[in-house]
């Protein structure tokens, strides 16, 4: 039978306890408000805003339609319109932006069948879908155009001669003008009817989301392993005391964490082999830059993240503590460096953090590497913003280690 007043104390003892761990608190407290404004915000939101470039090498009625018609689309991000294909192609190949559409110089002449192209980045295979879609959509209905639409008849002559108020004679006039224009433009869309051809250039092929998410899920599963396994190894032999022990021989900190990170890198790749592996063998993955070089990425993300478990781990005493004090940091990695979905189908202000995120960088790498074929030498800005928040994170937990038990 409980005993109410002692049951009563249980309790107390229990949320004293809380108040005893303020990290434990504050994550019990904050950590609900950062997953529902992730799962609202950053999983398949609208696809909008996507940086894109126009090249237009024509003048003319039909590309000025056209290009106000890109310009107010949600889905396009105008970067820029110009007048030089190739410059436009290099972009894209970069990663600047996710497709350049290309208007043809006979874009606004009176031949047939005018070929535009939309240069597409196939490796973000959401954002590409989208772009696809809407610019197949957009072309369609311009090539489509009934004439009747957009012409509008001008008024009779005998119309003008019966009008002898100067105002009216003035209002008509203004319609005259206005009816002019239209009628060019309704005659420009009647010639062009069914003229405009898209051609979609994927410059990666047809990538399926399997391939798009596979190389961000290897490098979160290394992400988590990572940080949780540093939470068992320090934060865990602490609490049990066999940590205490180690430090009762001579031995510097040193050496303590580089063997914990060593051994825990051993672990990490053999299980990034088998991940890769797997990938291949279940999903048909292919791995465009070479079995190695992935290895050799997931190395970089494997160590940056045993940096930033050592980091977390460096003073908490529990390992209940440092779960909760490690939960913040990896869900919302998890959700807002674009594992899932592409990052631009986010709120501005998550896409800016986003890229405070190792993560993201990890990803970035991966996809590089896995999907578009790219060297080491392609991702090396990724693997040196790796490098630097290793360096970061080891520093900081080096500093902060907490011997005294």
């Amino acid at each position: 039978m409980i005993e109410l007043r002692k049951f009563s104390w249980m309790i107390k003892k229990e949320l004293l306890s809380l108040k005893r761990h303020p990290p434990r608190l504050i994550s019990i407290l904050i950590f609900p408000i950062i997953m529902i404004l992730l799962f609202g915000y950053g999983m398949g939101g609208d696809m909008t805003d996507l940086p894109v470039v126009v090249v237009s090498q024509s003048h003319g009625d039909l590309t000025d339609v056209t290009l106000d018609t890109i310009k107010t689309t949600d889905q396009y991000k105008v970067v820029e319109v110009m007048d030089d294909v190739d410059h436009a192609k290099e972009r894209v190949d970069s990663g600047e932006v996710k497709a350049a559409i290309i208007l043809p110089e006979n874009y606004d002449s009176n031949v047939s069948q005018k070929a535009v192209t939309l240069y597409l980045d196939s490796s973000d295979q959401m954002a590409s879908s989208t772009l696809e879609s809407v610019t197949q959509g957009i072309f369609a209905k311009l090539s489509n155009m009934e004439a009747s639409n957009a012409i509008v008849s001008n008024p009779s002559s005998q119309e003008l001669e019966n009008s002898t108020s100067p105002v009216n004679q003035s209002e008509l006039a203004t319609n005259t003008q206005s009816a002019n224009v239209t009628n060019s433009i309704g005659h420009t869309f009647d010639n062009f009817k069914d003229d405009i051809a898209l051609h979609i250039n994927k410059i990666y092929g047809n990538i399926k989301y399997i391939d798009f998410l596979v190389p961000a899920v290897l490098g979160m599963t290394v992400m988590m392993s990572c940080m949780m396994g540093m939470g068992a190894s320090i934060a865990g032999e602490r609490e049990t005391g066999e940590l205490a022990r180690l430090f009762m021989t001579p031995t510097s900190i040193s050496t303590v964490v580089g063997g914990k990170i060593a051994s825990k890198l051993i672990v990490e790749l053999v299980r990034a082999l088998i991940l890769i592996f797997m990938a291949i063998v279940l999903f048909n993955v292919s791995i465009k830059g070479g079995i190695l070089q992935t290895f050799i990425v997931l190395f970089f993300g494997a160590l940056c993240f045993v940096g930033f478990g050592i980091m977390l781990s460096a003073r908490t005493n529990t390992q209940e503590d440092y779960t909760q004090i490690v939960m913040p940091f990896s869900m919302p990695m998890m959700f807002v460096s674009g594992v899932f979905y592409p990052i631009e189908t986010m709120p501005w202000i998550l896409q800016k953090i986003a890229y405070i995120f190792p993560l993201t960088y990890l990803n970035d790498a991966m996809r590089g590497v896995m999907i578009k074929g790219q060297s080491l030498g392609d991702v090396w800005l990724d693997l040196a913003i790796l490098l630097g928040f290793t360096a970061l994170f080891f520093i900081i937990g080096v500093k902060r280690f907490n011997r005294d038990i």
